[in-house]
């Protein structure tokens, strides 16, 4: 029965790529339009985000006895994993305050960012002229102050490709990319597709954020641990893969947009990282990267 729709789903996104490809204003006028209304919803609500984050170093004693596993390589012991912090303070948030202008649709999906969700509304259909949808594509990407550069690090499931669809039976394929920086490169696969075509024939092109809160270690000097409370947050908007590959193409015209992150060689070639220029990102426009400084009151 999964099958069924198959063909017309091709059809679909065929005729919707290569409209947005010859079209990529549509698309960029789109993540314009969610990057401030994104930067807007965390102005408007950033001392409940401030305060739900900061409370995780006030209940401090309710988890001293069983601390957050350390993800990074050779941690020192002088600070928490705060990753689910930012998930959980910011990201959990995000849905809840979309529902004041849009209709959310939690659509399955196997993989994928923190936070994905389908978002409708009649000014989406303004900006884009054919449907009045999009799938949100959030990542949370918390940062202490070692970590604090200008870039963030993006897995494979979070950047969208040029999503070429030839074969019916195989599905939508993405184009390799390639990481490029000073001294070396590596090949990028991004599994995301540029856009989807659901069962009822909505169309949701993807937009794809990150959010960096950056917290401060206020135990660095010392060596003690007291609170890693919010110091400001990064709102970046990723370029869909149309945009980057196909029309304008961002990364010929900036080939270190994308660059080599974290992994070494040993890993996956598949599921490799990359890191993302905030630098060159503001080169293409400056709504692309904004900041959100957080009071010390």
């Amino acid at each position: 029965m999964f099958n069924k729709f198959r063909k017309e789903q091709q059809k679909i996104y065929i005729n919707i790529r290569n409209h947005l490809s010859n079209r990529p204003e549509i698309l960029i006028n789109l993540e314009n339009y969610f990057a401030d209304y994104t930067g807007k919803l965390l102005q408007e609500n950033i001392e409940s985000i401030k305060s739900d984050y900061n409370e995780a170093s006030y209940l401090y004693p309710f988890w001293q006895q069983y601390p957050p596993d350390n993800r990074g390589r050779q941690p020192r012991g002088d600070q928490f994993p705060w990753i689910e912090v930012g998930e959980h303070a910011i990201g959990d948030k995000l849905p809840r305050l979309f529902q004041k202008d849009f209709s959310l649709r939690d659509v399955g999906l196997p993989t994928g960012p923190d936070k994905r969700f389908i978002v409708t509304s009649p000014l989406i259909a303004e900006i884009t002229g054919f449907t009045n949808s999009a799938w949100l594509f959030i990542d949370i990407k918390s940062v202490g102050p070692r970590d604090d550069a200008d870039h963030t690090v993006m897995s494979h499931n979070q950047i969208s490709g040029d999503g070429t669809w030839t074969d019916l039976e195989k599905g939508i394929k993405n184009s390799v990319m390639t990481a490029i920086g000073s001294r070396e490169h590596h090949s990028f696969y991004c599994s995301i597709p540029p856009l989807y075509v659901l069962s009822d024939r909505t169309v949701a092109p993807v937009v794809i954020l990150a959010i960096k809160p950056v917290y401060k270690m206020l135990g660095l000097d010392n060596n003690t641990v007291s609170g890693q409370p919010l110091s400001r947050l990064e709102l970046v908007s990723i370029p869909n893969g149309l945009l980057m590959e196909v029309n304008p193409r961002y990364l010929k015209k900036y080939p270190n947009l994308l660059y080599p992150g974290k992994d070494d060689k040993s890993k996956n070639p598949l599921k490799m990282r990359c890191r993302i220029s905030f630098a060159l990102l503001r080169e293409i426009a400056a709504w692309r990267v904004q900041e959100f400084l957080i009071s010390d009151a």
